[in-house]
């Protein structure tokens, strides 16, 4: 938990098996918002008696990206509590639902009743810089295009941007999810977000520890450069790499971030980075 004159940060953690997702409880003096919602509907139940606990009005949900460890889980974070918005860019919205039936064939299998039956998605829209005002808060929205995602945006919020929720742009001391094979992209969100975002006191990431910003910034850089970079040399121009491969990417990455946490996405998205740095240009 982190706090200042303005509000209240309350991080709630999911387990392992479903990739130790963050979700925040902004904590204002007369209500919360929340920051993503989980995936599955323990977590998101979770998340629902933390907010009861604190036991201010939910005003919004707020949404980093469309993947739906940090989506899912919106209905049963608001069950029960009336017309309730959740907010995100357009783009981001559209790639929710893109990408919705097909995460649900994948994951339900693995999941089954843990995965909502119905998931929602926002239903008001802001634009890329547009700053909300919850009880005299400042939330600015800033979107990043693709990067780890199909589209990234984050959060600054407070009247000396005291936080900034940045989704899986950043990730906090664990493997990072490469699977939407926009790597490149992503590199130039982080350069993005290190001119942006001088000067604010911390960044909540969307897996693993909050920290100071450009430490963790400039840690998620030397992550990404080395993951294209060994999966160039390992993959020799081909679009995969072999099984052989993929375990000396992973006795390689674990050098440069020596944790088991979501080691599982070392491998998950090297075939996307693969056939990413194949297209010229890249």
């Amino acid at each position: 938990m982190g706090s200042d004159p303005d509000f209240i940060v309350h991080q709630i953690t999911s387990g392992p098996n479903t990739f130790l997702t963050n979700a925040f409880l902004i904590e204002t003096s007369g209500s919360l918002v929340a920051v993503d919602a989980m995936m599955t509907v323990s977590d998101a139940r979770n998340l629902r008696r933390r907010a009861d606990i604190i036991g201010k009005p939910l005003r919004s949900v707020l949404i980093t990206h469309g993947h739906p460890d940090h989506y899912n889980g919106v209905g049963e974070l608001l069950m029960g509590l009336g017309n309730i918005p959740v907010i995100a860019t357009e783009s981001v919205d559209r790639t929710m639902r893109r990408i919705d039936d097909a995460k649900e064939i994948q994951w339900r299998p693995v999941f089954g009743e843990e995965w909502p039956k119905e998931r929602v998605f926002p239903d008001r829209l802001v634009s890329d810089r547009e700053t909300l005002l919850f009880d005299g808060v400042p939330f600015t929205v800033r979107e990043l295009g693709p990067g780890e995602s199909h589209c990234d945006l984050f959060w600054t919020v407070g009247t000396s941007r005291q936080a900034v929720f940045v989704g899986d742009v950043v990730f906090g001391g664990v493997h990072s999810f490469m699977n939407d094979g926009h790597s490149l992209d992503w590199l130039s969100s982080l350069d993005v977000i290190e001119k942006e975002l001088q000067g604010v006191g911390t960044l909540y990431t969307g897996h693993g520890n909050p920290g100071p910003p450009m430490d963790l910034v400039a840690s998620q850089r030397r992550y990404l450069l080395h993951y294209r970079k060994t999966v160039r040399n390992l993959s020799k121009g081909k679009s995969s790499l072999s099984a052989e491969a993929k375990k000396d990417l992973i006795r390689a990455m674990k050098e440069v971030l020596a944790t088991d946490a979501l080691e599982g996405f070392i491998t998950a998205g090297a075939d996307a980075v693969a056939s990413e740095l194949s297209r010229k240009g890249n």
